[in-house]
């Protein structure tokens, strides 16, 4: 029987930072159900490691840390039953950028030349706006698997390009190529879907 130090309740973790969690997966994974998976994987590791917490810092912080270790062993994994298609490979070779009219169109656009918008929202600020959460995972819904997880794990979770490279399978130039390639759709596609909406 699992013997649970009095600075943590467990029994609260779900209806506490469930959501949270959920959504911080979410964000990186972009797949609902891999989402669910992870986010019991770090309970249930949570559960057998919190004698190690003791209550020191913030439960939240905590479980999230977990979470990021189980993220990371998620893409781990991919990458290694990964079946190579020429697919990211393809994608890479082309300079198409988001179509954003109105509404999320959810595809490229090779005529879309619109000069880059001045992001004036400072990052760290904008990443707490749900709205922009949003708008940043509908961008990464229109990257390759492979190359939005590049892109995850070095700007949003921090890694160094090794640690990316051993954790996705790829070289550091091909890393490259993604990050570079990530960056420019991303930045036009959250030009469109976010700063001008939210500078007007």
């Amino acid at each position: 029987m699992i013997q649970v130090s009095p600075a943590v309740d467990p029994s609260l973790w779900v209806d506490q930072h469930g959501d949270y969690l959920y959504r911080f997966a979410l964000l990186r994974l972009r797949d609902p159900a891999a989402a669910e998976d992870v986010v019991q994987e770090t309970l249930l590791a949570a559960l057998q490691a919190h004698a190690r917490f003791a209550g020191r810092g913030s439960e939240r912080t905590w479980l999230t840390g977990i979470l990021k270790h189980k993220i990371i062993d998620y893409f781990r994994r991919a990458a290694r039953s990964r079946q190579p298609d020429g697919a990211d490979d393809a994608w890479m070779e082309h300079d198409e950028l988001f179509q954003q009219a109105g509404e999320w169109a959810g595809h490229w656009d090779f005529d879309n030349k619109a000069d880059p918008v001045e992001w004036k929202a400072d990052p760290e600020t904008a990443l707490e706006r749900s709205e922009f959460r949003e708008a940043l995972g509908r961008c990464l819904s229109g990257l390759p698997e492979r190359v939005a997880r590049a892109f995850t794990l070095r700007e949003v979770e921090g890694m160094v390009s090794e640690e990316i490279c051993d954790v996705l399978g790829v070289t550091a130039n091909n890393l490259w190529v993604m990050l570079h390639r990530a960056r420019a759709q991303l930045r036009h596609c959250l030009e469109m879907s976010w700063f001008r909406r939210v500078q007007h």
